[in-house]
């Protein structure tokens, strides 16, 4: 089995929260991505969106577009306005080669707003779920039929949340509609990651890995804090530096032959952890977890 890895970009600078790394160059942020050695990178706000400028600098730096954040609104969109917003990064993705385009659902999210704890965040249960999955699934053929699938991010603070949403998500959508298993979401939102992998293994085709800081974590009251407040407190890291068992991630990903990107998205202040250093630390943990599988990295 083959996987590639790559490293997300908000480890240097964090484009809900400028103050993290927002001055810190874009070049700088891709040469040290290769030098920990990745050859993937997720797309943020200081790329070009011009594939011809993209492609330069990608190629500068020997890394390949893994994929990137879109932020889907299609709770209270209908389908032919969300494929007119997506066409533009969906038609960059295919162009500059990128194979995944993650969906987030941003109705009425909290998770870039720090004045909104994470208790007020929307729920998929408010919403008529049924139709939204009809939706889902249109979009993700459409995102197909340009060559780029289409995967569904858990994430803190939005509507699909936790693993009772997942479960609702992949239960009202078709096969089309991916999984990104993101390790520190699923645990932050009290999930399981086991059993989601069991649940879901032949729909996820995509991976997100950082690791949570358990004394943090501990900390965090969601009915007075919000998202980007417990990023500043730092509740997460990268893997091999926190709670989470990356041995069982990987058994568990193997297990349903998983393979594709692996991708270290670890949001932290960069005063207080290098994001150089950092990732290098989380590269070191994958490599020697995947190699144990059986996994070869390319």
């Amino acid at each position: 089995m083959k996987v590639r890895l790559g490293m997300s970009p908000i480890s240097w600078t964090n484009d809900d929260l400028p103050e993290l790394g927002g001055d810190t160059s874009l070049e700088t942020c891709l040469r040290e991505t290769r030098e920990a050695g990745f050859t993937g990178t997720e797309l943020g706000s200081k790329f070009p969106r011009d594939k011809d400028a993209l492609k330069k600098i990608l190629d500068q730096f020997d890394l390949s577009l893994v994929s990137g954040w879109y932020s889907g609104t299609l709770l209270n969109n209908s389908i032919n306005d969300e494929k007119r917003r997506i066409q533009g990064q969906l038609s960059l993705f295919k162009e500059a080669g990128a194979e995944i385009i993650v969906y987030g659902e941003t109705f009425k999210t909290v998770q870039n707003k720090k004045s909104k704890t994470l208790s007020s965040r929307p729920k998929l249960e408010d919403f008529d779920y049924k139709e939204y999955g009809k939706r889902l699934s249109e979009l993700a053929d459409y995102c197909a039929d340009s060559g780029v699938e289409l995967t569904l991010h858990h994430h803190m603070g939005t509507a699909v949340q936790d693993e009772k949403e997942i479960d609702i998500i992949m239960h009202e959508t078709r096969d089309s509609v991916g999984l990104l298993l993101d390790t520190g979401h699923l645990v932050f939102a009290g999930g399981d990651i086991n059993r989601v992998i069991n649940n879901y293994g032949s729909r996820i085709n995509h991976v997100h890995t950082k690791d949570i800081r358990a004394p943090i974590l501990s900390t965090i009251n969601k009915d007075k804090e919000s998202f980007l407040d417990s990023v500043l407190k730092g509740v997460f890291t990268v893997p091999g530096d926190g709670l989470i068992d990356y041995e069982g991630v990987i058994r568990k990903l193997s297990a349903v032959r998983y393979e594709g990107w692996i991708v270290i998205e670890a949001e932290q202040d960069p005063i207080k952890a290098n994001p150089l250093i950092y990732a290098k630390k989380g590269y070191a943990e994958l490599e020697h977890k995947l190699k144990n599988f059986g996994y070869e990295i390319y």
